[in-house]
């Protein structure tokens, strides 16, 4: 179920307590990528993994409306970037998992499609579980799939987005993009980055050859990504909150 197309009604009868959070971002994807591509990616995920995990259990967990803006800020050098604070941003997603906490839906999975907010993920669904009133996780798909030619705007995301909106991509520019291309993500010397933001190391905000990110490695990468979240749904279903430990679950 998706929650923005439900009634509230509809909410109160699911019969699940599990929820799914895209959380992606609005920032630079090249110039042959849309800004948005981590939502789209960060969405379709979530759908997929719900799809996975219903077919295997006949239960759909909710899906959450995609929170579009995320910590970006290091992306800021490229226009149409936007970003919002790391304390900002951990407190609106903290805020919304309560939300869905209220509703009864109190084990939940963010699904993330934005490097820059795995650690607040990873701070505020930590925080958000000791409070007893959800357990929450998150997931990078990206860290879960095997694929190791990532980079930014490069050929896994340029693959993914290639696979659910072929028209979105630019495809005049990708020898462009290509050319302008950095090889790697950021600047280092003795394991430390010292580029805080991508202008300073890539002339068009692109890591990695997106020339080879085709839309079947995207179907492959996406396939991979939702059967991995649905693993994971697995596991968190049967977690207990620390408030109701060792009694059975409202719904």
């Amino acid at each position: 179920m998706r929650l923005a197309e439900s009634t509230w009604t509809d909410a109160r009868d699911a019969d699940t307590d599990l929820a799914l959070l895209p959380v992606g971002s609005t920032e630079q994807h090249g110039p042959h990528a849309p800004l948005g591509v981590d939502s789209t990616t960060a969405a379709a995920i979530a759908d997929a993994g719900a799809d996975r995990y219903a077919d295997s259990t006949g239960e759909r967990p909710v899906v959450a409306p995609t929170i579009p803006v995320g910590i970006a800020e290091e992306h800021r050098g490229f226009e149409g970037t936007l970003w919002v604070s790391p304390d900002t941003f951990r407190s609106y997603v903290r805020e919304t998992l309560e939300s869905l906490a209220a509703s009864g839906f109190d084990r939940i999975v963010v699904v993330n499609g934005h490097g820059g907010n795995t650690d607040a993920i990873r701070e505020l669904c930590a925080r958000a579980s000791r409070s007893g009133d959800a357990y929450a996780v998150g997931y990078t798909w990206f860290d879960a799939v095997d694929f190791d030619a990532f980079g930014h705007a490069g050929p896994a995301e340029t693959a993914v987005i290639r696979h659910l909106d072929p028209g979105s991509v630019r495809e005049g520019r990708l020898d462009a993009a290509a050319a302008g291309a950095a090889e790697g993500w950021g600047e280092w010397i003795a394991g430390t980055n010292l580029a805080h933001d991508s202008d300073s190391f890539t002339d068009n905000g692109v890591v990695g050859d997106p020339r080879d990110g085709d839309a079947d490695l995207g179907a492959e990468l996406l396939a991979a990504a939702a059967d991995r979240l649905a693993e994971l749904l697995a596991a968190v279903a049967t977690r207990e909150l620390d408030a109701d430990a060792g009694s059975d679950s409202d719904r």
